[in-house]
Formats: C-alpha cells, sequence, structure tokens
C-alpha cells in the first residue's frame, strides 16, 4: 500500500491506485482530504455501475470504471443548471440580443482632493481586446464619466491607478494609496459598469454599458450565505488592506445570490436521483461532484478575475497563489457558453471523472502528520510536503471551504463542522501566526520532525520513502549563500532516522508555466530515503569529505552526461553530497565540533564550484579569459590595465582576444562582446557565413556558447541545432560551459543572463 500523509491535490494517491496499488491519503486541510475523497474514494465505490438517470437507460450495453458515475454527473449537472436558470436566469439578460461573456465593472472611490470629491474610477488598463484593438474610452461629462468602445490603437487612455496610487480622471490630482485603503475601510469603494461582452458568430462583440443592465446588477445580498474571515497576511490577501476582510465581500451582490442559488438546488437534485434509482451514497455521491462544480464557479465568478485582453476571455481568480488587490474586474455570466461559464466548469468534471482509475477503494481521512498515523500496516510512503514559507495552503483554500462547506455540511459533518478549519498545525514556517521568522522556522523544523518520525514507524524498510520537494530560496550570509528551506527539510529528515540515498530531479512543471525571468525550478527534486542502519553512529570530518570528493565527481559527470538542465545542477548535487552526509548519527572535526546540515551544504557547493572550475581549466585559453572576465563584471566594463593582467596570466594578451570577436577595447576599457552584437543568422534566419567562419577559426568555445544562446533566442531549437552541426571539436565542452555559466550565473543571481544557458542545455539532446 501506497500512504501520502500530506495528500493535498492528491497526485500521488491518484496514480498510485492507477498502478493497481492499495492507496492511502491524509491532510490537515478538508478541502484537500475532499480532493482525494473524489478521486480515489468515491469513484472505486461505484465502479462498472449502470447510471440511474433515464435519458442513458439504452445507451450502452456494459458500462466501464467510472463511465456510468460521470453520465450521471453530466445528466444531474444539466438538471442543476436548468432549475438554478428559471430561479435567476433574468438576471443574466442578452445585449442587442446576444448572450453576454461578461460585464466589465471599474471599481471607484472619492477623489481627495477637497475641491473635486467626484467619484473617479479606478482601472488598471482600459484594453479589452488586443487582437481587435479594442478599448474603453471614459469621457469626463460634467459630474460623470461616459465609458465609450473605441478602436484607435494609438490613443488607448492609461489607466488610472497602479501600486502607487491613483489618478483623478476629473482634476488630475494624484491620489495616494492610503486615501483609497482609507475609503475601502469606511466601506465606501463603489463600482460603474464600463463595457458588456457578449458572444456572436463572428466572436467577441463589445458593446458600452447601459443603465437597465446597471439595474438588473444591483440585486439585494442573499439571505443565506458562506462567510468567513479572509487572513491578515497580506503576502497572500490584499482585499483586507482595502476593508475587504470577508470571503463574502470577494463577490458582488448578484456572484453571490448565483452561487447559494446553485449550493441550495442541490438538495432538489439529490432527491431526483434517489427518486430516478439511485440510493442515498451515491445521491451524496453525485452532490460531491456538483459541490467541486459551484468551487470552480466561484474561482471564475468573483470580482477578484481580470479580463484578458490577449485571450478575450476571464481569467481565474487564482491565478497565482494569493488574492492581489484589483480594481477592473469581470463580472462573469454563469449561463453563456464561454470562459466561467456553467457548462465549461461541469465538461471539465465529467473529463476528469471518466479518467480516473476506479480500481481498489482509497482511504482519504483528515489527520494531523504530527499525530501517529491510525495505519495497520507498513506501507511505501511517497509524499509532497509543504515548501516551507512558500504558500499559504488551508488560508488560500479556506475561499473554497466556505462554498464546499454550505453543500456538504450535512454529508461530512465531521470534515465541515466548523465555519472554519483548525490551522494552528499546518505545517508552514510562516511569522504572521509566530512571533518571528526564527520562531516560524522553529516551528516549521520541529513539527516536520515529528511528522517525519511518525512517517518513519510506518514506512516499510524494504522500500524507499519519496519526498518530494521543488522550492529554492537563498538567505545571504557573509560566508556564502544557504538553503533555509532545503537546511531544514533535510535536518529534519536525518534527524527522524532517515539516510537520504539520492536527490533527483523530476521534470514536472509545465514549460509555459515557468517564469524564464527568474531563477524558478524546472522541476521537483525527489529525496529517495532509507532508515539509517544502525551501526553508522559517528564520522570525522576529514573522512566526510574524503568520501564526498570521491563520489560527488563521478555523479556530477552522470548529471552532466544526463543533460540535466543547470537550473536543477546544485539541487540535484545534494544528493550524492547529503547522501555522505546522512550515512552517519554525527559528523565532528577535530575540536569535536558537530558539522551541521548548513555546514555540509556549503562543502557540497564549494565542491561544485571546484567542479565547474576544473572543466573551465581546460579550455582554451581565449575562453578562460572571457569566463574569469564574466566572472567578475557580466558584460561590463573593466579598466584596461585589468583585463591585461588576467589575460598574461592565461599566457595569452587582449589583442589576440580582441581579434577573435570575443571582447571590445577602446578608450581604456575592455569589455566582453555581448550577444546582440554576434551576427549569428541574418535577416532570414541562416547562418551568416563571416561570422561562422569567425567561429571555426577562433575555436574559443566562449564565441561557440554565446552564439548557440543567440541563436537559440531567435530561432530555437532549429537556429541552435543549425549551429552546433558546424561545430568540429568536442561538443561536450561546449555543453559543460554553458553548465559553468549557469552556476555563475546563479551564484551572482544574474536570474535573466542565466535562463539562456539554461534553455540552451535543457534542449541539448
Amino acid at each position: 500500500a501506497v500512504f501520502d500523509p500530506f495528500a493535498g491535490g492528491g497526485s500521488i494517491p491518484l496514480e498510485a491506485q492507477r498502478l493497481g496499488l492499495k492507496s492511502f491519503a491524509a491532510d490537515l486541510n478538508p478541502v484537500a482530504v475532499m480532493i482525494n475523497k473524489a478521486m480515489i474514494e468515491i469513484p472505486a465505490q461505484f465502479k462498472d455501475k449502470h447510471p440511474v438517470n433515464p435519458n442513458s437507460k439504452n445507451l450502452f450495453d456494459e458500462w466501464r470504471g467510472t463511465l456510468g458515475l460521470a453520465e450521471d454527473i453530466l445528466h444531474y449537472g444539466k438538471l442543476l443548471k436548468k432549475l438554478a436558470q428559471k430561479k435567476i436566469g433574468n438576471l443574466y439578460p442578452n445585449a442587442d440580443d446576444k448572450t453576454v461573456i461578461a460585464w466589465l465593472w471599474a471599481r471607484t472611490v472619492t477623489c481627495s482632493n477637497p475641491a473635486c470629491k467626484k467619484r473617479l474610477p479606478l482601472v488598471h488598463s482600459f484594453k479589452l481586446s488586443a487582437k481587435q484593438n479594442i478599448f474603453v474610452k471614459p469621457i469626463v461629462d460634467g459630474d460623470n464619466i461616459i465609458f465609450q468602445i473605441a478602436d484607435d490603437n494609438h490613443n488607448i487612455p492609461e489607466g488610472t491607478v497602479n501600486r502607487n496610487g491613483a489618478r483623478c480622471i476629473f482634476c488630475g490630482t494624484t491620489i495616494p494609496l492610503e486615501h483609497v485603503r482609507n475609503e475601502g475601510k469606511a466601506r465606501r469603494l463603489g463600482a460603474k459598469l464600463m463595457a458588456i461582452v457578449a458572444e456572436s458568430k463572428n466572436g467577441r462583440v463589445y458593446l458600452p454599458p447601459n443603465e437597465t443592465h446597471e439595474q438588473i446588477a444591483n440585486v439585494p445580498l442573499p439571505d443565506d450565505f458562506p462567510d468567513g474571515e479572509i487572513s491578515k497576511n497580506p503576502r497572500w490577501f490584499s482585499p483586507p488592506l482595502y476593508g475587504l476582510e470577508n470571503f463574502s465581500d470577494l463577490f458582488t451582490n448578484r456572484q453571490l445570490t448565483a452561487l447559494t442559488t446553485f449550493s441550495d438546488l442541490i438538495s432538489e437534485v439529490q432527491a431526483q436521483v434517489i427518486e430516478d434509482g439511485g440510493n442515498k451514497n451515491y445521491s451524496d455521491a453525485i452532490a460531491v461532484y456538483l459541490s467541486f462544480l459551484i468551487d470552480r464557479l466561484a474561482n471564475y465568478n468573483s470580482s477578484f478575475c481580470i479580463w484578458n485582453a490577449l485571450r478575450e476571455g476571464v481569467a481565474q481568480t487564482f491565478g497565482r497563489q494569493a488574492i492581489p488587490m484589483n480594481w477592473d474586474f469581470p463580472e462573469t455570466n454563469p449561463f453563456s457558453n464561454s470562459s466561467g461559464c456553467f457548462d465549461i466548469m461541469l465538461e471539465g468534471i465529467v473529463a476528469n471523472v471518466k479518467n480516473l482509475p476506479a480500481k481498489e477503494i482509497g482511504a482519504a481521512f483528515r489527520h494531523s502528520a504530527l499525530e501517529k498515523f491510525p495505519l495497520d500496516e507498513k506501507v511505501i510512503v511517497s509524499t509532497d510536503p509543504p515548501y516551507y514559507d512558500n504558500i499559504g495552503y488551508a488560508d488560500l483554500s479556506e475561499f473554497f471551504y466556505v462554498w464546499l462547506r454550505r453543500s456538504l455540511k450535512n454529508i461530512y459533518p465531521k470534515l465541515f463542522g466548523r465555519m472554519t478549519f483548525e490551522k494552528d498545525e499546518e505545517l508552514i514556517a510562516s511569522p504572521y501566526r509566530h512571533e518571528n521568522k526564527s520562531a516560524a522556522k522553529n516551528f516549521f523544523e520541529g513539527g516536520m520532525f515529528k511528522a517525519l518520525k511518525n512517517i518513519y514507524e510506518i514506512a516499510d524498510e524494504n522500500f524507499p520513502t519519496t519526498i518530494y520537494y521543488a522550492f529554492k530560496q537563498q538567505d545571504s550570509e557573509s560566508d556564502g549563500a544557504a538553503s533555509t528551506a532545503w537546511e531544514t527539510m533535510l535536518n529534519a529528515i536525518i534527524r527522524a532516522g532517515f539516510q537520504i540515498t539520492a536527490t533527483l530531479p523530476i521534470r514536472t512543471e509545465r514549460p509555459t508555466g515557468l517564469k524564464y525571468t527568474v531563477n524558478a525550478l524546472a522541476s521537483s527534486i525527489v529525496l529517495a530515503c532509507r532508515k539509517r542502519p544502525p551501526e553508522n553512529k559517528i564520522c570525522g570530518k576529514s573522512e566526510f569529505i574524503r568520501e564526498l570528493k570521491a563520489g560527488l565527481k563521478d555523479a556530477l559527470e552522470k548529471m552532466q552526461k544526463a543533460t540535466m538542465a543547470p537550473v536543477d545542477m546544485a539541487q540535484a548535487a545534494i544528493g550524492p553530497g547529503i547522501a555522505v552526509y546522512s550515512r552517519y548519527e554525527k559528523i565532528t572535526d577535530m575540536s569535536d565540533k558537530e558539522l551541521t546540515v548548513r555546514d555540509a551544504l556549503k562543502i557540497i557547493n564549494a565542491e561544485l564550484a571546484e567542479f565547474f572550475g576544473t572543466q573551465t581549466g581546460q579550455l582554451d585559453a581565449a575562453s578562460q579569459f572571457c569566463v574569469d572576465l564574466f566572472t567578475q563584471e557580466s558584460f561590463g566594463e573593466i579598466l584596461f590595465g585589468e583585463a591585461d593582467v588576467l589575460a598574461r596570466a592565461k599566457n595569452i594578451s587582449v589583442g589576440n582576444i580582441e581579434e577573435i570577436g570575443a571582447v571590445k577595447s577602446e578608450r581604456g576599457e575592455v569589455r566582453l562582446i555581448r550577444r546582440e552584437e554576434m551576427p549569428v543568422l541574418d535577416a532570414d534566419k541562416n547562418l551568416n557565413g563571416d561570422w561562422l567562419k569567425t567561429l571555426k577559426a577562433s575555436n574559443c568555445a566562449w564565441l561557440w556558447v554565446q552564439s548557440l544562446v543567440a541563436a537559440f533566442k531567435r530561432d530555437g531549437m532549429n537556429g541552435a541545432a543549425k549551429l552546433l552541426a558546424q561545430f568540429e571539436g568536442k561538443v561536450e565542452s561546449v555543453k559543460n560551459l554553458a553548465y559553468r555559466l549557469y552556476n555563475v550565473c546563479e551564484t551572482k543571481n544574474w536570474a535573466s543572463e542565466g535562463t539562456g544557458y539554461n534553455e540552451l542545455v535543457m534542449e541539448w539532446e
């Protein structure tokens, strides 16, 4: 059996079940537990069952796996929509006989200028469509603003608000953000309709606002809506800074009315399931998936969605793991056929349910990892624990909890009995829950140690325990950089009695989801751990370094040959290094001082730098000079005298290096030639013959690497491949230099420069 004690979104338990293994999932968070139940528990209970809805009687002779369940979710989901449309369809009128996709609103605030005091719109961007060059044109008309739809792309007005404050569209006064916040806390933020987006055969149609639509949207609050106080941690939530302190404040009255209506109608749908032949358990199962549907609707039907002008659609509330303050927002029509609508949410859930394995029934339960796990058997543990202070899982998921609770509290009273769920034991290093960063670190490390001790007790010693970690953080120190998150996690693992036998990168992120302007991990790192043999007690520091040197060089060479992404190399190198460290309960130096995990990580990083430095020493003299100059100044200038000393040490002259096209020397200063100055490709993206001759004549690895990166950036993999095919030396030397240059960039925190070398190596094969 496989057990994930930090199950979260359920990827590991689900894939274990797909392989035919018995699967257990635990989490402290009720939302996570419910997701896991919907994936590994409920589908297996109803596998191979015929659907109960009357429309499906004769579709198939045999219903395999989850097809019957999915068919009923689709049928009863459509029924839910039909019932809701009868009740609240009038709140979502057509415009010009066209179905509205969204109403675009701007929050409003009173001008801080005492001589003005008019209500101004707070708009981040007036652009509606990047494809059609359509935007909103605000026109001042006395005390009012008239919004028109325009398509003159050269005259798009600037937004009226940014992170520094606002600008009054009436009097031009610069309004401090503090004034906007105070107005919000006094509950004086308003909203004004700017535009209407509708569906047509030819794509999106943008219409000016009209008073009727604005009045229809002005509905009272529903009598009974779910609520709760938003976390006061501004790292994850900005709205409370503007007086929007409760979850209900994140929705318009019309949105709250729609969502509560959908939620209330689930009980009617359940009654219909039973009338059609389903039992109570089955009707409860259908209710679970329809409750997730409402959660998905909430994500696309809050006033913290944004209008994506490039895609011409509504972007969800959670574009990232936070809810920042926004100003102009789309109010989605759930009864339309476009982004954020009911049908798209339903189809997504049905498609996912059809693909669930539904093999042996799994078990998902709410449990704190700080307490012993209630399992009667030894298990293979594979888990993806919290990433130190990176994400506030509990605080963020409460957005979804309040809606799930409204629909499911009678079905799962233990999970949803509380208005808000207990978060004190959540294993993250969040300073706002503790006195300071140090206290938060101590809580995380102590808690993770307890959790790993509990994992140690139930882990089957015949199999490795695998721990995924995809977080990278550095704290600067006077004697180098160390990663608090890594150090804390490794400390807890080793103290719990585990030996780390490998750290392996696994490609888990979508390339389009990576931010190439930062040194973000392109993969998760999986730590393979086994229970440490009891005979491995104490080791001396010098013996540790000998063992480290013996194993690390070979491991790094294998990683390079396997074309591991440079961005992952430092993290993966921890594996063979910390594997040596974690063989022993204790490592001491000559004065009996214990070698800490942080000390070990610094030694490993130093060995990594030495490894790359040794490879640099095997390059041609011009490349060695260029690497040293790059390490010192990047592409900036140094005095000729300094460059001359640097070159002489390599037994070469600045003139030689300038002659081959690697540096520029003028007015007593020397700098490296920048990639944009290298004519690698011509206007048609063909190799430039003259530059190719220069490259071949120079035999300079530095120039080849820079040229390959330039070709890759201009023409992708094809451009780099054409150029590399012309290289006549050992290609490994070029690839290894790219590793070295990325390592320099990472050390210096030159994120944007480092991405070029990383991309090149990632596509090397």
